[in-house]
């Protein structure tokens, strides 16, 4: 198969599942939950914590995960700029 195909494959299985999904929110919740934990053992790998205090922490450290994406971003986006400038001057 080819890249464009793989991809068609992939999109109609996407659709499928979501055009058969009663409760979409209820449908990704464990990947939700999977996804806080990973920050919850993050901040508390020895489950000292009280569970607020741990989920606060956790709250924070999944922020800082989205603003080092948010930023890596940024900075791509001003290196492509940049370079788009300085092809367009050459």
């Amino acid at each position: 198969m080819t890249p464009e195909q793989h991809r068609m494959r992939a999109q109609i299985a996407a659709h499928t599942l979501w055009a058969n999904c009663n409760d979409p929110s209820a449908h990704t919740e464990p990947a939700r939950r999977a996804f806080l934990e990973r920050f919850e053992r993050e901040v508390d790998p020895d489950g000292v914590l009280t569970a607020d205090e741990r989920l606060r922490r956790a709250e924070h450290a999944r922020k800082a995960h989205f603003k080092r994406l948010a930023l890596a971003s940024s900075k791509a986006r001003a290196a492509r700029a940049a370079a788009r400038r300085g092809g367009e001057a050459a």
